[in-house]
């Protein structure tokens, strides 16, 4: 049954839902921090094309791709989204249809995307496509090719994440955690690379604004319920998750609230 902490916070964060049926609510012992979506609505034609562009761009010459490269910790190419006119001269001008296709796709949405690339490696218990961490913004929706790679961690281990054709992965970000006061986690996940394959997945990453105030929702906060996380915008977490280092699995620590 659900408590009715998960219904209160189930009302602030979908306001636009008048009334959720007890029976679609799991208790708070037993809410995922991953969900797979299989009946989205989303054409095949859009998933196939977003991974087939993808591929096509990785497979340009070496002098086309080091347009857009960059000396970050991984060798990813990530598409900021919004505001789409300040970004989308940055964009890859080739394959020529990669930013008419994009732009299609991502349409509005304050977003970025990023396209994650894993070449076959012939020794692949020597490295990872990336290193295992949570997401610093609030929601990742993850579009992966037919190569397994993905795993979370759960009581301690590993478990792989196979692919399902045409199926999206939802995970919560250390923004949702914050917001819920821990009552939801953070996904901490890797990829692995493949000794035959190449990998292609393409997540897409909801964040608030640069100058949001992040801090538990208030009406989860009482005598009894202290709020575990201080105040920070979000800029100032995003700043310190790449300072850190996607390595350091997550920095949630960072902005702990005093327990003195």
């Amino acid at each position: 049954m659900a408590t009715a902490t998960t219904k209160l916070l189930l009302s602030n964060l979908a306001s636009t839902v008048k009334s959720v049926p007890s029976n679609y609510i799991r208790p708070i012992s037993d809410c995922p921090n991953l969900t797979e979506v299989k009946n989205h609505g989303i054409p095949k034609t859009i998933i196939n094309n977003m991974l087939s562009i993808s591929r096509a761009f990785f497979k340009l010459v070496e002098s086309e791709r080091l347009k857009s490269y960059s000396d970050d910790l991984q060798n990813y190419l990530r598409l900021h989204c919004y505001p789409l006119q300040d970004y989308i001269h940055e964009w890859p001008s080739n394959p020529l249809s990669f930013r008419d296709y994009i732009d299609k796709a991502l349409g509005k949405h304050e977003q970025h995307m990023a396209l994650n690339y894993c070449p076959p490696c012939p020794q692949p218990e020597l490295t990872y496509g990336l290193p295992g961490h949570t997401d610093p913004n609030l929601i990742t929706v993850l579009l992966q090719d037919d190569v397994p790679g993905l795993q979370v961690l759960r009581n301690g281990k590993w478990l792989p994440v196979s692919p399902i054709p045409n199926t999206f992965i939802v995970n919560i970000g250390d923004q949702m955690q914050v917001l819920s006061n821990d009552l939801y986690k953070s996904v901490l996940y890797r990829a692995l690379v493949n000794c035959d394959k190449e990998r292609i997945s393409i997540p897409t990453f909801y964040c608030p604004s640069p100058n949001a105030v992040i801090a538990p929702t208030k009406d989860l906060i009482d005598e009894r319920h202290l709020a575990f996380y201080k105040n920070f915008t979000y800029a100032k977490y995003y700043q310190n998750f790449w300072n850190m280092g996607l390595a350091a699995e997550g920095c949630l620590d960072l902005f702990k609230a005093s327990t003195t």
